[in-house]
């Protein structure tokens, strides 16, 4: 297999890269996606593009963030090099914290519901990451352990071109596990399946936590596979492999038990789709509406009652 030219095409005398351009289609596709499930949950006009302009930013940002804070001797000597982007170093669980906090604070600034408007973003974002992934692919990065070349053939395997590294040392080894594809395969089928289902769920959050859930159980596996992973200090732990075993065993908890105690209670637990809330809060209002009106038409009678004495 031939591996193609990192760059795409060349305006003004500058470069175009193949990185850049998937990175910008998936964005486009994302905030299109969530534009359309925002109109299906009846959110505000804009609500998407809104966020956009706010999370974005801080997604890079904070994925920018994460990598320095965890290759800190790396730019301690020379802390103007924090703000090479354009040299590599962005961590994927950075951006989606920065995502989420602008998110949540965007949604308390516009007293709308988080939940929902997650629940809007996250077909797309789960999409935009399985394009992103190809960035690796044209970038030659990403990738997995060396392996033979009886294994040497594509999806398993991808080919590094020149001097390259892995787990910080000089790799000889040609061929590795293609793991950007495993990754970019996988944030696709979990596309698939919540855009499938995203019509079913019972409650708000429901997208954004199976998200969660299947996107942190195949990232605890396959970063173990990785030869670029950031470590917890001077150990041996891959922070983002923690992070996601957290984040599967939480998410899985939070379902088991909720399914649980909804089997008891017989009905929908926190937390529940809006509309569905919105109506139970009409009947409430409706039931103590009633009774108010039996209430006076009770006090009427018996003053009457009172007067014919």
């Amino acid at each position: 297999m031939v591996n193609p030219d990192r760059v795409a095409f060349t305006l003004f005398g500058k470069d175009v890269y193949w990185y850049g351009i998937i990175i910008a289609v998936g964005i486009v596709l994302a905030i299109f996606l969530a534009s359309k499930e925002s109109k299906r949950k009846k959110l505000p006009a804009d609500t998407i593009v809104d966020l956009a302009l706010i999370a974005i930013p801080c997604g890079v940002i904070g994925a920018r963030l994460y990598y320095v804070l965890c290759e800190l001797d790396h730019y301690i000597d020379n802390p103007i090099s924090m703000l090479y982007i354009w040299e590599g170093g962005l961590a994927i669980y950075g951006a989606i914290i920065a995502g989420v906090i602008a998110a949540i604070v965007y949604s308390i600034v516009k007293k709308q519901s988080f939940l929902r408007i997650a629940d809007c973003v996250v077909p797309g974002l789960v999409l935009a990451q399985g394009l992103g992934r190809w960035g690796n692919f044209f970038n030659q990065e990403a990738f997995g352990l060396p392996v033979g070349e009886n294994l040497a053939w594509f999806p398993l395997a991808v080919r590094i071109d020149g001097y390259h590294t892995f787990n910080g040392a000089e790799c000889l080894e040609p061929y590795h596990l293609a793991t950007f594809f495993y990754e970019s395969m996988w944030c696709i089928l979990i596309f698939i399946l919540i855009w499938s289902l995203r019509k079913k769920f019972k409650h708000d959050g429901d997208a954004v936590l199976t998200y969660a859930l299947l996107y942190s159980f195949e990232r605890a596996i396959v970063e173990g596979l990785r030869g670029d992973s950031l470590y917890l200090g001077g150990t041996d732990i891959r922070i983002s492999q923690l992070l996601s075993a957290i984040v599967f065993l939480a998410v899985l908890s939070f379902f088991i038990i909720r399914a649980i105690k909804e089997k008891k209670a017989g009905y929908l637990m926190w937390p529940k789709i809006a509309a569905e809330a919105a109506v139970e809060v009409e009947a409430d209002e409706a039931f103590e509406a009633d009774e108010t009106l039996d209430a006076q038409e009770s006090d009427i009678s018996s003053e009457i009652s009172e007067e014919n004495k």
